[in-house]
């Protein structure tokens, strides 16, 4: 069963390159845009080309079983057509629900007749170093809605998610909704992350405009959009679910073990 990796250079794909080889995947092909750069393990067969340039993808998916679909609005309806005209069974989409702006992946995906699985994700954990540059300088966090909650996702964990459906049967019409393994607010992550620091951080509320400020050096134009995704979080928080534990047979990532790992950022 050969599985194409798409966006296999990116964060979360070249996490489930990684994950398919330790599970045993012997054929695994990773699509890149610079193989000579790319530097993927060995074993692993390289493939030149770029989603949002369908015309490099059909020798990609010639002979693929599977793939692992990272997310790239602008030309999924060209991407998934391509994969069934190239014999592709089964995709496995990172997308999100209706209330986000990647469900129109699922869709297409859907549309496609293949055999679908939806990965649907929520914030991810590491989001939280866009924090690291008021952290460190003024021991502050400040954004507009403290009581927000959700529950932030690691990308190991999608990833480990991911490849376990590549591999497994049984996940085909399956929507896997994947988050950390609790529900916090903004404030007590920032709480949470003090104490992984070793020093008390303070959570200001403060106006969004002045939160999008702050945050423009790490997130450029979409500081504001980022912070405006939490505005309704307090009345809905984002309720945590057992997915990841359930797909994988190991616990999702906390945000304590997140944030011990990653301490130095904000120091």
């Amino acid at each position: 069963m050969k599985i194409l990796v798409t966006g296999a250079t990116g964060n979360i794909g070249r996490m489930v390159v990684d994950h398919l080889l330790a599970r045993g995947a012997d054929d695994v092909r990773a699509l890149t845009t610079n193989p000579v750069r790319a530097k993927l393990p060995d074993g692993v067969e390289v493939a030149k080309g770029y989603l949002r340039r369908p015309e490099t993808l059909p020798a990609a998916f010639a002979g693929v079983d599977r793939v692992y679909l990272a997310p790239v609005l602008e030309t999924v309806a060209d991407v998934v057509r391509l994969a069934r005209e190239a014999g592709v069974r089964h995709i496995v989409d990172l997308s999100g629900d209706e209330t986000t702006d990647w469900q129109p992946i699922a869709r297409a995906v859907e549309a496609s007749g293949l055999a679908w699985t939806h990965l649907y994700a929520g914030e991810f954990v590491e989001n939280t170093a866009v924090w690291a540059d008021q952290v460190r300088t003024t021991g502050e966090v400040r954004e507009p809605y403290p009581d927000a909650a959700n529950a932030p996702v690691a990308m190991d964990d999608i990833a480990r998610v991911a490849a376990a459906v590549l591999l497994e049967e049984g996940h085909e019409g399956q929507i896997h909704t994947l988050t950390g393994p609790e529900t916090m607010t903004r404030a007590e992550r920032a709480r949470r992350l003090g104490v992984a620091l070793g020093r008390e951080l303070t959570f200001r509320q403060v106006s969004l405009d002045e939160a999008a400020e702050a945050l423009e050096p790490a997130m450029g134009e979409y500081a504001r959009w980022y912070l405006e995704g939490f505005a309704g979080m307090a009345d809905n928080p984002q309720l945590a679910t057992t997915t990841i534990a359930g797909v994988t047979g190991s616990p999702a990532t906390t945000f304590e073990q997140w944030a011990t790992a990653n301490a130095d950022t904000f120091r």
